[in-house]
């Protein structure tokens, strides 16, 4: 009786690890997509394909970055090499060179805080669009794989 009391709460606390995953893999591709959709709000803005809005920009500023500073936070030990719904899935590198990935993050941040004073029009965006993107960018060419 007692064997089968310790197996099940031992099921019980590995299905809870395996959901507990999965939750995260999924607020990780929130927050990427978070970033995304505010990067080609700001893009759409310096390329004429949307009238520039202090409000949208501020907001998607102000969103990327709430997302850059938890950024190393959505990538624990718990979810290496989880290979998650969509087209891209994060590189082992994530925690194989985790003083690299969380510089990153901060160059990301830093950019993205930089820019928020000082953007304060057309001009001003297009000016500071660059450094955030790049930014962004960055991080992707080593840390992100695309599915095949």
């Amino acid at each position: 009786m007692k064997r089968i009391v310790v197996i099940a709460a031992m099921l019980a606390l590995s299905a809870g690890a395996v959901i507990a995953q999965q939750d995260q893999v999924a607020q990780t591709q929130l927050a990427m997509k978070s970033n995304l959709k505010n990067a080609v709000t700001l893009y759409d803005i310096t390329k004429g394909k949307a009238a520039y809005d202090q409000k949208a920009v501020d907001a998607a500023l102000a969103e990327l970055e709430d997302v850059a500073k938890r950024f190393p936070s959505f990538f624990p030990e718990s979810i290496k090499g989880l290979k998650p719904k969509g087209d891209y899935y994060a590189s082992t590198k994530v925690w194989t060179q985790r003083a690299d990935f969380e510089g990153r993050a901060a160059n990301f941040a830093k950019a993205v805080g930089a820019a928020k004073g000082k953007i304060k029009d057309l001009d001003s965006l297009k000016a500071e669009f660059g450094a955030i993107n790049d930014a962004c960018l960055g991080c992707h060419e080593t840390y992100r794989v695309k599915k095949s």
